[in-house]
């Protein structure tokens, strides 16, 4: 056998000598890394299920103390709106609208009553924009708040499935 061969296989020897010593606390290691991997999928499983499980058993009370909250926010809109003198004007305003439909209409019967041809005009109606564009407002306003909502509970069950 060549001289540089012997050498060389003797150093190949020598290192595999060295990794088998080598890799035997880095597969205890390893195996140690896989066996607590999994131990941490299945606690967050275990609370997942748990998290899920309280979700599904407490929903119903959870959606009638917001459909509640909802009555009460509404209740409290109103009020609110109905002490602003500028909605004031505007109820005074569209109902001026709804009174002409009335006078309208008691001049159209009153020329049927007396045999008369009706020459009385009919109703103009004029767009609503006004509720239109408030009511878009406000409900964009209102899925940014339930967007932000929707995320706390995403982070509630992350936190929840994550905590120790």
């Amino acid at each position: 056998m060549n001289n540089d061969i012997q050498k060389a296989a003797e150093r190949v020897a020598k290192l595999r000598a060295q990794a088998d010593k080598l890799s035997a606390p880095l597969d205890d290691a390893l195996a140690q890394l896989e066996k607590a991997e999994r131990a941490e999928e299945d606690r967050r499983a275990v609370r997942a299920e748990n998290y899920d499980t309280r979700v599904v058993a407490t929903y119903k009370d959870r959606l009638q103390e917001m459909t509640e909250s909802a009555h009460a926010a509404r209740e409290r809109f109103f009020e609110a709106l109905s002490g602003e003198p500028w909605f004031a004007a505007y109820v005074e305003y569209r109902s001026a609208r709804h009174k002409r439909e009335y006078i309208l209409s008691e001049a159209r019967a009153a020329q049927r009553n007396l045999g008369q041809v009706c020459t009385v005009p009919d109703q103009r109606w004029t767009d609503n924009r006004f509720a239109d564009d408030l009511l878009e407002h406000l409900e964009k306003k209102a899925y940014e708040s339930a967007d932000e909502f929707g995320e706390e509970m995403r982070t509630a069950r992350s936190d929840f499935i994550s905590a120790e």
